[in-house]
């Protein structure tokens, strides 16, 4: 079984349309991560996208910014713009769904869970080596899945000790060693590489890769900028910082 695991996608549909693409010769089945809304303009289509195809979806804290469990306050003015924005262009019904997505979901050996497992209502982003650490037992799998910084990174823990890298490549998985995986970002890459990540999870090979995929970020751009949003959200598509 192999598994598409995406993150922050934030409603950037050029990005979701050209992985789902790249999705369909790679991956048996899609899980989600989270931040699905926000920053971008396409919050309806992305959302309803993912709905139907993800097996497993986890909310961020942009899907509980939009359905009024975070307050807008906890975020910075341009992410508070795109919540207030997003929440004008979905319906009742889609905010609930959001809402009820859980913070925590457990598939096979694996846990998903959009920043940390440690408290995951609040929000930690793990980034450098020391962050993930003490993150390790805060989940029983042997693998946990995160997203939230938008930069890819993998921590381990085994019998020879412990092990950071900032990135994703090609990740044999070892016996006897646990993992901390960030898949990067589908729609706001902030890794100096504008393409589309996500990550495979092939089960039977014991393997993790990282993708990246190149997408329109000109229209994406655009599409921004005409609903009004902060150019800001436009402009860090082309850098990824």
């Amino acid at each position: 079984m192999r598994y598409a695991v995406l993150s922050d996608v934030h409603a950037n549909l050029e990005a979701l349309r050209a992985v789902l693409d790249d999705v369909a010769a790679q991956a048996d089945a899609v899980v989600c991560l989270g931040d699905v809304v926000g920053y971008g303009a396409d919050p309806l289509p992305c959302v309803e996208m993912l709905a139907e195809r993800a097996e497993a979806f986890v909310a961020g804290n942009h899907e509980h910014g939009v359905a009024g469990l975070l307050p807008v306050t906890w975020f910075n003015r341009y992410a508070r713009a795109a919540i207030e924005w997003t929440g004008q262009h979905l319906d009742d019904d889609h905010r609930a769904w959001l809402a009820a997505r859980p913070l925590v979901h457990e598939l096979h050996d694996a846990t998903l869970v959009h920043a940390s497992p440690r408290q995951p209502d609040e929000w930690e982003y793990l980034i450098g080596a020391e962050d993930g650490w003490s993150a390790f037992g805060d989940f029983a799998t042997r693998l946990c899945f995160i997203g939230h910084s938008h930069r890819p990174a993998v921590w381990s823990l085994g019998s020879s000790g412990p092990d950071y890298e900032a990135g994703l490549g090609d990740l044999p998985l070892e016996s006897g060693r646990r993992y901390i995986i960030n898949v990067g970002s589908v729609g706001q890459p902030r890794d100096r590489d504008p393409r589309a990540a996500y990550a495979v999870w092939d089960c039977d090979a014991r393997r993790v890769t990282l993708r990246r995929v190149a997408y329109d970020v000109a229209t994406a751009r655009r599409k921004i900028v005409a609903a009004g949003l902060p150019r800001f959200l436009a402009d860090r598509l082309a850098v990824a910082e």
